[in-house]
């Protein structure tokens, strides 16, 4: 059986400190899809991490850390995270990366800018990392797997395809240079000899965790609202984001998930183009935005910022199926002044509680608000729930009440320890 971490919304929920937090108390925690394309921040005694590749349970001694056949691994991306937790102390030996993992190659980095460059003020928001274009390749058979590298028989012949397919949509799309075979033949040696020590049939290692009824979490990427099938599509991400797919990504499709904590933000905050519905005005935004220190992880992009939106995060709570939540980031709204929480949308006149996906009718809602009173103290020394101020306990209580899920965990600050647990 395996629990999972998720995110409720558009991603950037605080999912990693969620992973982190929980991994105390698992055997095994894995990723399951997506690539390098956001960031998992976690701030420890150590210092602040953010990671990409790495499961965010990477901290813990003892976690093995799975990167499962669903993810599209940027190799020289995950070596250099790998260097970067070493040097602050994490034995590597418990980083298994799956041989069935697609490789998110360095030219997909390029199709994926220059296709954002073609598209213009139509782009979709892209980081750039090349995820689209590597998942892209993986449907269409035109990259290779993390395991055809050490299938050295024919791996020139195989690397020598993927490579030509590269070239046709860099040069003949694009008009860019392609890539020469012959450094991409020195690449895959290179990557090869540095990532053989982390390869792992990861199918085996979870058909045995879950024969000893060992602890396995799932940590997912980005949020229900950016999924490639029930997200804002075409504004989404190119990988399945929601809980029931980590049995598949982490390869042992037969398994259950036993249990999914959902995560959200106190408020929303979204990367990336498309329609937000409670969003902020610029200057409001600006202001909280320097104040929160809300950029992206990845990209450093600002964050677009809007009020709770229970809408949507309702909608989020059923795609994941989630039965228990976690809302992050609640110290941030001490000294804001008066709260709002979306509750409805009206479109084309009516008043409806329910999310659609529909870039169309999203792109004319208009949130319908409840107010709610704010706070000024300093809630981040506080680590039980009837500390907190009256109001706060309000306003997550509105939210539980609207989510119609027990809100289990309350952050109130980015150290793994600033938790209220109820």
């Amino acid at each position: 059986m395996i629990s999972t971490v998720v995110g409720l919304n558009w991603g950037d929920e605080g999912k990693g400190r969620m992973v982190d937090y929980l991994a105390a108390d698992a055997d095994i925690v894995g990723r399951y899809h997506g690539g390098s394309n956001a960031g998992h921040t976690i701030q420890l005694d150590e210092g602040r991490f953010t990671l990409h590749s790495l499961p965010s349970s990477v901290f813990r001694p003892g976690v093995r850390n799975v990167l499962g056949p669903g993810m599209t691994v940027d190799l020289d991306g995950l070596l250099a995270e790998i260097d970067l937790v070493t040097r602050h102390g994490v034995d590597p030996s418990g980083i298994l990366l799956s041989g069935n993992a697609s490789i998110c190659f360095p030219f997909h980095r390029d199709l994926d800018a220059h296709e954002e460059t073609r598209l213009g003020r139509n782009q979709y928001g892209s980081t750039k990392m090349g995820i689209s274009p590597a998942y892209g390749d993986r449907v269409m058979k035109k990259t290779l797997l993390v395991r055809e590298l050490f299938e050295t028989r024919q791996l020139a012949s195989r690397l020598s395809a993927v490579v030509e397919w590269a070239n046709v949509r860099l040069e003949k799309i694009y008009g860019e240079p392609g890539w020469d075979l012959r450094d991409a033949e020195r690449w895959a040696a290179d990557v090869r000899e540095r990532i053989e020590p982390y390869l792992s049939d990861t199918t085996a290692v979870l058909t045995q965790a879950e024969q000893a009824d060992a602890s396995v979490l799932a940590e997912g990427q980005l949020g229900a609202l950016r999924d490639i099938y029930f997200g804002i599509y075409p504004l989404s991400t190119s990988s399945i984001c929601l809980a029931a797919h980590a049995p598949v990504g982490l390869g042992v499709p037969w398994a259950r998930v036993r249990h999914t904590v959902g995560v959200t933000k106190a408020f929303s905050s979204c990367v990336g183009a498309g329609p937000f519905v409670t969003e902020f005005d610029d200057e409001r935004a600006a202001f909280l935005r320097d104040r929160w220190g809300e950029f992206g992880a990845t990209t450093n992009r600002p964050r677009r910022l809007g009020h709770f939106d229970a809408v949507a995060t309702c909608y989020g709570v059923v795609m994941q199926g989630a039965d228990e939540v976690a809302v992050t980031n609640l110290d941030q709204l001490s000294g804001t002044g008066e709260l709002k929480i979306c509750t409805g949308y009206r479109i084309d006149g009516r008043v409806t509680p329910d999310f659609t996906p529909s870039v169309a009718a999203l792109s004319e809602a208009e949130p319908c608000y409840e107010t709610f009173a704010g706070w000024d103290a300093d809630i981040t020394g506080i680590r039980t729930y009837d500390n907190l101020p009256k109001q706060a306990r309000a306003y997550l209580e509105a939210i539980e009440a609207l989510l119609r899920v027990p809100v289990t965990y309350v952050s109130v600050g980015a150290h793994r320890d600033a938790l209220v647990i109820r």
